[in-house]
């Protein structure tokens, strides 16, 4: 215990043991449901499916390499970062790829060329510098306020995986004579309660009991086994099928520039925000050891193409194991071992519910947004971008759409009204792509 202790700094990031573990589990819960949305993502609605070049695709291959991806790579983020940062497959990519395989426009074994492609690019700019230089030359204030666009995203996720609003056709209310609704309510209420009484572990107690009382809501579906073992056979369909060449089409070009940016944005947002909400952002909003996640996430992305998932990020629901306190790489090497374990007990960590989840993110959000208060808006020039930032990633629900838009918005702003000579020479050329970036 001493030694782990020693090993992750608990004395210095004035943490424990048995905090990191419960912020650990209180992250991996939260991060679950990539375990259901992933395989669907790819597969569709059915069990199974055979892509354009016979393939055989199945839902079970990909609970199976999703757990195993992500239990490998956040351990390592953990152990090499000493950031309780949880990393799996990102949503985005997953969508847009598995929509185009589903339609049989690219072969499975094309989409991950171009994963492994972006994720090669990433790793060659980790590895050089860039991604750091990058985060140096943004601004300040739009570095600061990330972590409020994070908030405003991850409630969105909340109110939309919960169905408490609608999104399709337009904003509205969901519908609240829904039992999946009610329970929501429920979940967030006990989270509130316990967060205002200050018991420990709040987000986690919160998503277990929620779980509990919607067994007889008919909200939570209880699994006739709650440990199976995976069928290894059907991983072998996607397990090391890559064929980079559909990158050199001007289709596989756009589709690695999107899957590029998306996820360098993404990722960005998240440690940023994040490192903010732990207090670890010096005095320019920049992050020491950066450069240390950022490497983990490409590898994370290279690997995962390797066995077969879509672009690998680190999670902006490693918030909530944030805010049960996690503070160290224990916390991430903690939510590693349970996607390891979840691979031999999928029926169980399948039944908690979106409503069960959901509060979870929505409670979470509310506490990011707190660093809204820290935003300079005494000069107009400054707040421009940062509000841009926030609007963009809430009603595109796109933290990458989000950050691209509010840093195109503050270079805007300052050049024409003649503030130029404050934006670094870099940025100039860092707009060029994100502009493209709508484009495409």
């Amino acid at each position: 215990m001493s030694k782990l202790a020693d090993f992750f700094h608990f004395s210095d990031r004035g943490t424990s043991m048995k905090v990191e573990l419960i912020a650990g589990l209180t992250t991996f819960m939260t991060m679950a449901y990539v375990l259901i949305v992933q395989p669907s993502a790819m597969v569709g609605t059915e069990a199974a499916l055979t892509d354009a070049s016979g393939l055989v695709l199945t839902k079970q291959s990909f609970v199976v390499v999703v757990s195993l991806i992500s239990g490998l790579i956040t351990i390592l983020m953990g152990l090499y970062s000493n950031m309780p940062f949880a990393l799996s497959t990102g949503m985005g990519s997953n969508f847009l790829l598995g929509g185009m395989i589903q339609a049989g426009t690219i072969t499975f074994s094309q989409a991950m060329g171009i994963i492994l492609v972006e994720g090669v690019i990433f790793l060659v700019l980790s590895i050089l510098g860039v991604r750091d230089l990058i985060v140096r030359i943004i601004p300040k204030n739009i570095k600061i306020s990330i972590s409020t666009a994070i908030g405003f995203f991850i409630a969105y996720l909340g109110f939309k995986n919960t169905g408490l609003a609608t999104f399709n056709g337009g904003l509205g209310m969901g519908d609240f004579k829904s039992p999946a609704v009610i329970l929501a309510l429920i979940g967030l209420a006990i989270i509130a309660l316990l967060t205002a009484y200050k018991v420990k572990g709040a987000i986690l107690i919160g998503i277990i009991v929620t779980t509990i009382i919607g067994i007889p809501m008919g909200v939570t579906t209880v699994p006739s086994t709650f440990a199976a073992l995976p069928d290894f056979t059907e991983v072998g369909n996607v397990v090391m099928k890559l064929d980079v060449t559909h990158i050199w089409t001007a289709e596989g070009i756009v589709l690695i520039f999107i899957a590029f940016f998306g996820d360098f944005f993404s990722t960005l947002g998240t440690v940023l925000g994040l490192g903010q909400r732990c207090g670890w952002l010096d005095e320019n909003g920049n992050l020491p050891g950066i450069e240390k996640p950022f490497l983990i996430d490409a590898i994370g992305t290279c690997v995962g193409a390797i066995f077969g998932c879509t672009t690998v990020t680190t999670y902006v629901e490693s918030s909530a194991g944030v805010e049960a306190g996690g503070r160290t790489g224990l916390t991430a090497v903690t939510t590693g071992i349970l996607f390891l374990i979840a691979m031999f007990f999928a029926p169980a960590v399948l039944m908690i519910p979106d409503a069960a989840t959901g509060p979870a993110l929505i409670f979470v959000g509310f506490i990011m947004v707190k660093g809204f208060k820290d935003i300079d808006f005494s000069d107009f020039t400054e707040a421009f971008g940062p509000f841009v930032m926030i609007m963009f990633t809430v009603f595109m629900g796109s933290m990458a759409t989000g950050i691209a838009a509010g840093i195109l918005a503050h270079v805007f702003i300052k050049v024409c009204t003649g503030h130029a000579k404050e934006i670094h020479p870099a940025m100039y050329i860092l707009c060029i792509p994100l502009a493209l970036y709508f484009v495409m």
